[in-house]
C-alpha cells in the first residue's frame, strides 16, 4: 500500500465521523473526498485540510501528528515503502498560521 487516506464526514446527529483508508492506487473520488491524503512513496503530503481550511503540507509536522493515532498503520505502511520515521515528539495541536 501506498497512500493513506482520512476523510471527515457529518452525521445527521452533527457528529464528525473520521473514515481512514489505504490504498495502493489514488483514485479521482479520493482526491475530491479525502481531507488528508499522504504518499508515503515519495514521504509527501498531497493534501491536508482541517475542517476547511488548508494547512501547510510539511510531511513530518502531519505525520508526527496523526503517527499518534494511527502508528500501527504508519509503521506497517512505512515498512512496506522502505522507508524511517524520525522519531520526535507529536504536536498535540496543529496550527494552522
Amino acid at each position: 500500500m501506498r497512500y493513506f487516506l482520512i476523510s471527515y464526514y457529518k452525521k445527521p446527529t452533527g457528529q464528525m465521523d473520521e473514515v481512514v483508508s489505504v490504498s495502493k492506487n489514488l483514485k479521482t473520488r479520493d482526491r475530491q473526498t479525502a481531507a488528508v491524503v499522504l504518499d508515503f512513496q515519495t514521504q509527501t503530503v498531497l493534501q491536508c485540510s482541517m475542517n476547511g481550511t488548508t494547512v501547510p503540507k510539511e510531511w513530518d509536522r502531519i505525520v508526527s501528528f496523526y503517527y499518534q493515532h494511527y502508528a500501527a498503520t504508519f509503521d506497517r505502511l512505512a515498512k512496506q515503502n522502505g522507508i524511517e520515521f524520525k522519531k520526535q515528539e507529536p504536536e498535540s495541536e496543529v496550527n494552522l498560521n
